[in-house]
């Protein structure tokens, strides 16, 4: 998915009766998953002190982009294919069909963030918000920035009327993103936390 729609990018879930993929992999499936020529970025933690800094929303557009520009940059061709695949049928609509690509892509690469995040979004799209919790939980796991699943979580819990914890939840996206839209939530002063 495009991260413009940055509330939870994620990607649609696969049918509610679908079997989930397994979330680990044998060591020979993660040693394929990485390719040698493809190190791990190390543009973003300057692109996060950027953004942090940024002065306004408005300077804040281009290194959004540019983060979402390396997070949505898979491990290796097959991965890259499965995301690319699974992001093209949440915009088509086919949320089934877009988790069955992010199944794939996280059973490939299960070390991946965004192959959760997309998932999420899926899940979201087709209402199953508790799942698409755990796999929100899961991208932070291994991209504890990743300011759109904290996005994705803050937009769930308010939904389910958990609004300390969507608070919570926000100051913590805000913290890495001070420029996120959904940063008017933040109420002016605390609010009881809820489960």
């Amino acid at each position: 998915m495009r991260p413009a729609l940055i509330l939870l990018a994620l990607v649609v879930p696969a049918a509610a009766s679908a079997q989930t993929a397994p979330t680990t992999a044998d060591p020979a499936q993660v040693a394929a998953c990485v390719a040698p020529d493809k190190p791990v970025s190390a543009r973003l933690p300057e692109l996060f002190v950027a953004l942090r800094a940024a002065e306004s929303e408005a300077h804040s557009y281009p290194l959004e982009d540019a983060i979402w520009r390396e997070w949505v940059v898979a491990p290796n061709p097959q991965a890259q294919t499965l995301l690319d695949d699974g992001m093209r049928r949440i915009r088509l609509s086919d949320f089934e069909g877009a988790e069955r690509h992010f199944d794939r892509l996280i059973a490939l690469c299960p070390g991946y963030a965004e192959g959760f995040n997309q998932r999420a979004y899926a899940r979201f799209l087709q209402g199953r918000l508790d799942h698409s919790l755990e796999d929100i939980q899961e991208a932070l796991m291994r991209e504890p920035k990743h300011f759109a699943a904290l996005s994705g979580r803050v937009r769930i819990l308010f939904q389910q009327g958990r609004i300390g914890l969507a608070q919570q939840a926000l100051a913590e996206a805000v913290e890495i993103h001070p420029w996120l839209r959904e940063r008017r939530k933040l109420p002016l002063e605390p609010v009881e936390n809820d489960t």
